[in-house]
């Protein structure tokens, strides 16, 4: 029997990038949905987002029951979940864009403004840059396995300040070190956007589909 995913709708995310990118990787039964009742019995969860932490946070919050049916799904049942952009922003305690706005709390940080070094470092960071997994001394079969090196695209003025770095899959390098992926358990997050990064994006999207955490 074929897996549903739910590819979460909450206007706000590259939906059908997003979308498309998934069937270019393999992936069926795709459910692109606002439904808390279809996130609760999904077997894959996929939370894309574009724009502002705030923004975000509040169009998730506000569809009844959403943040309860991934609380449940993800913690409660252990389903696999994806975020990508500020959908992996959301993991974080807080976002500090516009104002302080609570996230999901899932994995301890904060999401900050990028301060460039120099005047010569853009801000936001935008195309295609490195994604450099982090050491291991015991690679396990943890989230960490999903990422690999490679370049990837970016498109974000915001990074995630990770409190843990052992929640620190990989990062990249924009005049400062800044967080590329992020993950524990069956939680991963990436801040480059899989649905336009083509090869290296599509074989990321690949084994997230066939992970079993």
């Amino acid at each position: 029997m074929s897996e549903t995913i739910a590819l979460i709708d909450f206007g706000a995310g590259n939906l059908r990038s997003v979308h498309n990118a998934l069937i270019a990787a393999g992936a069926s039964g795709i459910a692109v949905t606002n439904d808390p009742d279809v996130v609760a019995a999904a077997d894959r969860i996929i939370l894309p987002g574009v724009g502002a932490f705030g923004a975000c946070r509040d169009a998730l919050a506000a569809i009844d029951g959403m943040i309860a049916a991934l609380d449940e799904r993800v913690h409660g049942k252990g389903t696999p979940f994806l975020g990508i952009c500020v959908g992996m922003q959301l993991l974080a305690d807080k976002g500090i864009e516009f104002g302080e706005h609570q996230g999901l709390g899932w994995i301890n940080g904060t999401v900050q403004a990028i301060e460039a070094p120099s005047a010569d470092i853009k801000i936001p960071h935008m195309g295609w840059n490195d994604v450099t997994p982090t050491p291991r001394s015991d690679p396990g079969e943890g989230a960490h396995n999903l990422i690999l090196a490679g370049e990837a695209y970016y498109l974000h003025g915001y990074h995630f300040d990770a409190t843990n770095t052992d929640d620190i899959l990989a990062t990249t390098h924009h005049g400062v070190p800044l967080v590329s992926a992020v993950g524990r358990d069956n939680i991963v997050g990436v801040q480059f956007h899989p649905e336009k990064s083509q090869a290296y994006g599509l074989s990321f999207l690949k084994r997230f589909l066939e992970w079993k955490p």
